[in-house]
């Protein structure tokens, strides 16, 4: 059976959000032009190295071919939920990313996670062979848009323990640099026999 490539030229929307609860969050990347959605699964760690290297591509470009690129601090655009159902087509498995000159645009690859081996040339060709994919053209606003929102995405998850950095869960946290002591205990000390005369 052929690879499919779902090719989006002009997307209305290609943005990073979440179905369930902080601590048990699943991570979808969702490509909208008019009535065509196209969702894809990925893990949390993918979006946040993909808004990464999306903001340091941006910056390059801007230094090699000085393209126009919106500042880091511009305002998000498109903060709506993802369209819904959700039905994804694959979980990622090897992310793509590149710069088209013509098109003056950020092109994203996301190819299907797979078990068998293939040759790294399959990302951004449209060869038979390989995985199905996703991929993405953004202006650079689109692009610095689904950074910023992805940043925000991640860090609506679990607020991080102020000393260990570890996320904070609902039901308490033992937190490994207090080696499980709770601060405000006196562990069986009065304050009378912990003063000194």
């Amino acid at each position: 059976m052929s690879r499919a490539i779902h090719v989006f030229r002009t997307p209305d929307r290609f943005i990073a959000g979440t179905v369930g609860e902080p601590g048990d969050r699943t991570f979808y990347l969702q490509a909208v032009h008019e009535t065509r959605v196209v969702s894809v699964l990925l893990e949390k760690q993918q979006v946040q190295v993909l808004a990464d290297r999306m903001g340091l591509l941006l910056e390059e470009v801007h230094r090699r071919f000085g393209t126009e690129v919106p500042p880091q601090g511009a305002e998000l655009d498109d903060a709506s939920p993802l369209v819904t159902p959700i039905d994804a087509e694959f979980r990622v498995g090897t992310m793509g990313l590149g710069w088209d000159a013509d098109a003056g645009a950020v092109v994203v690859e996301l190819l299907a996670a797979t078990e068998t081996e293939f040759d790294e040339s399959v990302v951004l060709d449209d060869s038979e062979d390989g995985p199905d994919a996703v991929r993405v053209f953004l202006t650079p606003l689109q692009a610095r848009d689904f950074s910023l929102r992805s940043e925000r995405v991640i860090a609506a998850g679990r607020a991080p323990c102020p000393l260990c950095g570890e996320p904070l869960a609902p039901e308490g946290h033992i937190c490994i640099r207090t080696n499980g002591y709770r601060r405000g205990h006196s562990f069986g000390l009065t304050p009378e026999t912990d003063e000194e005369d």
